[in-house]
């Protein structure tokens, strides 16, 4: 009843203690009773005796990520682990709240105490409360943001429940997430931001479309991992956008913004307050359109000039400040081909005041442990304290580039999901990652590339190619380096006329709507062991989905044949270059590929 009168879980658990509805909790015996457990973990249950006991002493609870799901995986895990750590060498014992058996933060001994429960606010309220005996009654305090979403969205409802939040305060949390108040704190610092606007009806998305001009960039507000976010092209796949999606998600905002073409970068730091630390910057192979999940990410980056770099810098640096950040941050900008003055082609897409995916990666690339400095200023200390003071008065705050490089690359398990498209968009559909280092680009990017299982012969294999109008001319220089090497083409009509008069041998085939399964037996009998099929737009064939049909279950027969199928030439482009004539891979222990070569 609360719950349907609109009742916060501060509201609804207090409820219960009025009406003396309090869960106690149990334990699960790590020791099976042979001797006393030094790690159990408990679970809650509804009856009288409470087999946990406030831990005395010094402490701070630690919210994992709960299950793991698109858009928040295991690299949530790792900061959950690195964090509670942290705390424990900090001389702060680490209580852990999740739910997910497969994590390693579940682990009995990763924590001092476990509490096997849901990342909810009713259910971590409890585990407060029942923690804050030791406390004179008063709450502990809480780590939200190494968990991801679910966990920095708990922030608010805790402290309203009474908890302090370790690191970034909620206000700065709500500053970072609400669109109105980033969008005014960024025009104060002079931050370039695409424009755009919140709506709630098909009438405001039109009105706001045709001001910021299409294709627009729409997103419901509130979601993870880009969940239902699209490119928009015209005003009837607008007003269809919006109507699915009121339906969906009910009144929340729908974000439309102005779509930028440009190379997609990402920046974590670590701030507290007044000191930040960038420890590396990244950039995406595929460029902006491409959700950042599913892009594969490079190490340092390779096309930034240094002007870019500092801008990228200075802006992360101003948000840090201005967001009083205590801990980690991760800002994704992309950078337009230059306009002007220097810097003004860095734009900002979104803050994070929490970890992101990330923060794995790069701390094994540059050998700064993000999590555990994060944390420790979240505690209260500052960043020139950490180690000597080791992190801090770099020039533009930016850690030393190491000679290496490093490509993160994502993992795809669509040949597990009967039905599902798997064409890049900017809804995240990867389900895990990988990462390929080296000591020249070419290499790391192999290696990214093998063990993302995108790998096609060096040389005089065979690729169906199926490639939109709009994506002709920029295909033609990766499918010449292709031929180049070898390579032999089976292509529908226009494809393969581009090919053949440009002097590549090119078979051509009919399409799969012509009646034709060609195509498909090409791709099942492993006759091709590339497909670049770019996606179609506009026009023609396309409004009765034609080939949009056709791309799908040409897309479908590759990822079911574990045949590797490239929807974005930028994909493409890196494989070309990764697949070239001489590009050497060494295998060496991992702190020697950081240090300076003779």
């Amino acid at each position: 009843i609360a719950t349907a009168r609109g009742e916060t879980a501060p509201q609804i658990a207090q409820r219960r203690r009025e009406w003396g509805i309090t869960p106690t909790f149990k334990m699960v015996d790590t020791c099976a009773g042979e001797f006393e457990a030094r790690t159990p973990y408990f679970y809650s249950t509804y009856e009288q005796e409470n087999e946990a006991q406030a831990l005395p002493g010094s402490k701070a609870v630690v919210l994992g990520s709960g299950p793991i799901r698109i858009g928040q995986g295991i690299e949530f895990d790792y900061c959950s682990v690195r964090a509670s750590q942290a705390l424990r060498e900090a001389g702060v014992r680490s209580v852990m709240i999740n739910s997910n058996p497969e994590t390693v933060s579940t682990d009995f001994d990763m924590s001092d105490r476990l509490y096997f429960e849901p990342l909810d606010a009713e259910s971590v309220i409890a585990i407060l409360r029942n923690e804050a005996a030791a406390f004179d009654g008063a709450l502990p305090p809480v780590v939200t943001q190494f968990g991801g979403q679910t966990a920095i969205g708990l922030a608010a409802p805790l402290a309203a429940a009474g908890a302090p939040i370790l690191g970034t305060s909620v206000d700065s949390i709500d500053l970072a997430e609400d669109r109105r108040r980033f969008d005014a704190l960024m025009e104060r610092l002079g931050v370039p931001r695409p424009r755009g606007a919140a709506v709630t009806s098909v009438a405001e998305a039109q009105r706001v479309a045709e001001e910021i001009g299409y294709p627009v960039l729409v997103r419901p507000s509130y979601v993870l991992g880009g969940r239902a976010m699209e490119i928009i092209r015209s005003g009837d796949a607008l007003t269809s956008y919006v109507t699915r999606i009121v339906s969906q998600f009910g009144e929340h905002p729908i974000l439309i913004d102005r779509y930028l073409t440009g190379r997609e970068v990402e920046v974590d730091a670590i701030s507290d307050g007044q000191d930040v630390l960038i420890p590396g910057v990244m950039e995406h192979i595929e460029r902006a359109g491409v959700h950042s999940g599913d892009s594969f990410a490079v190490y340092p980056t390779r096309s930034l000039s240094a002007d870019e770099i500092r801008m990228l810098a200075r802006y992360t640096t101003e948000i840090a400040r201005a967001l009083h950040v205590r801990g980690l941050m991760n800002i994704q900008f992309v950078v337009t081909e230059p306009n002007g003055e220097p810097g003004d082609n860095v734009w900002i897409l979104e803050v994070n005041p929490r970890a992101s995916r990330t923060v794995p990666f790069l701390s094994k690339v540059t050998g700064v442990p993000m999590v555990t400095v994060a944390t420790r200023v979240a505690l209260g200390e500052p960043l020139a304290s950490v180690e000597g003071g080791r992190y801090v008065g770099h020039a533009d705050n930016l850690w030393p580039v190491q000679p290496l490089f490093a490509v993160k690359g994502p993992v795809f398990s669509m040949s597990k999901l009967a039905g599902a498209e798997m064409a890049l968009g900017p809804e995240m559909k990867s389900t895990g990652e990988v990462m390929g280092i080296d000591k020249t680009y070419p290499a790391a990017l192999r290696k990214a590339l093998i063990a993302a299982n995108v790998t096609a012969p060096d040389h005089d294999g065979k690729a169906f190619v199926s490639i939109a109008d709009r994506d002709k001319a920029e295909a033609l220089p990766i499918l010449q380096a292709l031929g180049d090497a070898g390579y032999e083409f089976y292509a529908t009509g226009g494809t393969a006329k581009l090919l053949t008069e440009h002097g590549l041998k090119a078979t051509e085939v009919n399409r799969i709507s012509d009646d034709d399964q060609t195509i498909i037996e090409l791709i099942r009998s492993h006759e091709v062991q590339l497909v670049i099929n770019t996606i179609t737009g506009g026009g023609g064939r396309m409004r009765e989905g034609i080939e949009i049909l056709d791309g799908f279950k040409i897309r479908r027969a590759a990822v079911e044949a574990n045949i590797p199928c490239l929807t974005s030439l930028d994909t493409a482009r890196a494989m070309v270059e990764a697949l070239g004539a001489g590009v050497e891979t060494r295998t060496l222990p991992f702190p020697e590929y950081r240090e300076q070569e003779e």
